[in-house]
């Protein structure tokens, strides 16, 4: 059985710093690309970054390139989002995804409908 666990959100003060995680159970979660995503309230869910298999491929928004980083762990399943200089503008539910092989081509990543498997989200609130 496929699950995808996010964790790590909770409240930060703006130009803070948190990182989240989240583990992909299955048996072959460590062959995925793996991707963050986010979903203010209200709003459309909107792609942050992502990663591929091995981790020698990796693509940014552009409203977090240079403050966030995402990174993995094969050998643990986990895949990383390291979210430096935090803006209000970054408060949303994070939530994870992956996508087994055969990959998606990298244009297809901003997209959420292209994504197989979803996490439940974590909440990341940015106020003072």
């Amino acid at each position: 059985q496929v699950q995808v666990e996010e964790s790590g959100g909770g409240l930060v003060q703006p130009g803070g710093s948190l990182r989240l995680s989240c583990v992909a159970s299955g048996r072959t979660s460590s062959t995925w690309a793996m991707a963050w995503f986010r979903q203010a309230t209200g709003e459309a869910r909107t792609f942050v970054a992502a990663i591929t298999w091995s981790g020698g491929g990796t693509a940014y928004a552009d409203s977090v390139k240079g403050r966030f980083t995402i990174s993995r762990e094969r050998a643990k399943n986990t895949v990383y989002l390291q979210m430096n200089s935090l803006k209000r503008e970054d408060t949303a539910v994070y939530y994870c995804a992956g996508d087994p092989p055969p990959y998606l081509i990298r244009s297809s990543w901003y997209s959420s409908e292209h994504w197989d498997y979803w996490g439940q989200g974590t909440q990341v609130t940015v106020s003072s």
